[in-house]
């Protein structure tokens, strides 16, 4: 008997359909086509296991199962409750008349428990749009899928509940989530804020114009200096994502597991932070079977790069591409997958070797030459993508010992995303260009201009500091940024000022 279960595969971030068809007829074999890994290759000695122990068992006879179409790959042990259930309708031990309308996924343990998958959510996504009526899949993924609307999802965890579903008519308990107050309910629960920082007022106004504008910026200066306390406060202030970005957000964590099984939709941004000794394949991803890597990861958030001196050149060049473009493009000899990567690039780093400025009371000194040549591990068009540049010196004991109550992050992020709305407004005709950090040179040149005075400051600016072109572009975007957070519709001189001294690694001699 020939009977037809539906299951899928992730591609990127998007699913496709797969077509299981299983085939039970006379003779003796088990044979499944249909380009399989060895995850489902194995899969028969667990379905094998999970239906004894379940009262039921894989019939003595020649069995052809196809995965369809064949000439896509397919991966992972989440099929193994799709062969499962398709041997036993084929086989007839079970009846399954609607079994058609479901698309059915899980990975099986021996003794029938289900296991959770990955891609929960852009398999629902594509069930629903191929019509399907439901999906059934493990009870740990239950609400990650359920944020689905109009869609049914049953989590289920036994394979047992699946076969009396079929079987025997038992109902399964439909899994319903309330898509927008799930995403509305952690909304405003920071876990870091900017209240808890003493002093660093002049990093903080950094930190808050980067959030404006989503320009990527780097930290220059001395253990202890507060770099890192910094930069995980960040997120704290930044605009709160809108529902489309938490579902975009969500899909890609998804993909490869990460979703928090008692949340359904992530509604915080994220914050990545990886080691220095990451490989360029799992900062950008790749691999033989493609996954996304810590840029896609942060995609909606920031990407943190602590000691960045002290990464692979090599790894911190594969950044380049993604840093303009906003997605990464990973090819192979029959494929090709996109990722997107729209991230806020928080870098920080030592000046030196031994941590601390060209200072003779430090405890550890450098020379100048030594603290160029660390300089020099980090490429300038690397730099140059980096919008931001500013030095980060340590706090006194005076501002330490404070009591006073410094501002929190709710009161910056008020100020952020009122900058961030005129943003909108004034990109609002543009597809692809949502806040400052984002625009083309065309763009700039629309939204940038200057009076005479402002272009006599930034042409003396970039002579004496040999500036790119890139940074001239990035000194007005970071300019249009700090004019937007005082709601002034023109690019003033004072601006220009402002953005300028954001330029450190530029300036001659700032090495002391």
């Amino acid at each position: 008997m020939l009977k037809k279960i539906y299951a899928s595969a992730v591609f990127g971030v998007e699913a496709s359909s797969i077509t299981v068809e299983v085939n039970v007829d006379k003779g003796v074999g088990y044979h499944l086509v249909g380009l399989p890994d060895n995850a489902i290759k194995e899969s028969n000695y667990r379905i094998a296991a999970a239906l004894q122990n379940n009262g039921y068992r894989i019939p003595g006879k020649k069995i052809i199962i196809n995965m369809s179409p064949a000439d896509l790959r397919k991966e992972g042990s989440a099929y193994d409750l799709t062969l499962a259930i398709g041997i036993l309708a084929a086989s007839a031990q079970i009846q399954a008349e609607h079994l058609e309308d479901y698309l059915i996924m899980g990975e099986l343990s021996l003794d029938g428990t289900l296991q959770p998958i990955k891609g929960a959510l852009p398999i629902a996504v594509k069930a629903r749009e191929e019509g399907f009526k439901g999906f059934i899949l493990p009870k740990q993924n239950a609400k990650e899928a359920a944020i689905v609307s109009d869609f049914e999802v049953f989590g289920v965890e036994r394979i047992d509940e699946v076969i009396d579903f079929f079987d025997k008519g038992q109902k399964l308990t439909q899994t319903i989530i309330d898509t927008r107050q799930e995403f509305y309910k952690n909304l405003d629960v920071p876990e870091f804020d900017f209240a808890d920082v003493k002093g660093q007022e002049s990093i903080k106004r950094c930190m808050e114009i980067a959030a404006a504008g989503g320009h990527n910026i780097i930290l220059i200066g001395p253990p202890g200096s507060g770099k890192t306390m910094l930069a995980k406060r960040l997120p704290s202030i930044l605009p709160p994502m809108t529902l489309y970005e938490a579902l975009e957000t969500t899909k890609i964590h998804s993909v490869v597991g990460r979703v928090k099984a008692h949340t359904g939709l992530m509604s915080q941004r994220p914050f990545r932070s990886p080691h220095h000794t990451i490989s360029n394949v799992a900062l950008v991803g790749g691999g033989s079977y493609p996954q996304p890597g810590e840029i896609s990861l942060s995609h909606n958030g920031v990407l943190f790069l602590d000691e960045l001196p002290e990464f692979k050149r090599e790894v911190l060049e594969v950044m380049r591409q993604p840093l303009e473009d906003r997605e990464v493009t990973i090819s192979r000899a029959k494929f090709t997958v996109t990722y997107p990567s729209s991230f806020m690039l928080v870098a920080s780093m030592n000046p030196s070797p031994g941590g601390y400025f060209n200072d003779p009371s430090a405890p550890v000194t450098s020379s100048p030459a030594e603290m160029q040549r660390y300089l020099s591990k980090i490429s300038g068009p690397l730099l140059d993508r980096i919008d931001i540049h500013i030095e980060v010196t340590p706090v006194p004991f005076e501002k330490l010992s404070d009591e006073t109550k410094a501002e929190t992050s709710v009161e910056i992020r008020q100020r952020v995303t009122k900058a961030r709305d005129l943003q909108t407004q004034r990109f609002q005709d543009l597809e692809n260009v949502h806040y400052n950090a984002q625009m083309n040179t065309k763009q700039i040149r629309e939204y940038c201009r200057l009076d005479d005075a402002s272009k006599m400051l930034l042409k003396t600016a970039m002579e004496r500091l040999n500036l790119s072109a890139r940074a001239y572009d990035r000194i007005l975007k970071v300019a249009r940024t700090i004019a937007d957070l005082e709601n002034v519709p023109e690019v003033l001189g004072v601006h220009i000022s402002e953005a300028i001294q954001y330029r450190s690694l530029d300036r001659d001699g700032w090495l002391g």
